[in-house]
């Protein structure tokens, strides 16, 4: 999910390859932006860029 959220794509199209609902896609998006302390998703993207836990 990280991976997909750090290619810029919107939760339609993560919801369509993960094969969840856009619903469901915004949740963990929105819990991914919690638990790293990020207002938005470019801030998470880089908070886990610097982390490790995704190449860009």
């Amino acid at each position: 999910m990280l991976a997909l959220l750090a290619e810029a794509l919107p939760n339609k199209v993560i919801a369509q390859r993960l094969g969840i609902s856009e619903r469901t896609a915004k949740f963990h998006v929105e819990s991914i932006l919690g638990k790293l302390g990020a207002e938005s998703r470019s801030e998470a993207i880089v908070i886990a860029a610097r982390r490790g836990m995704v190449t860009l």
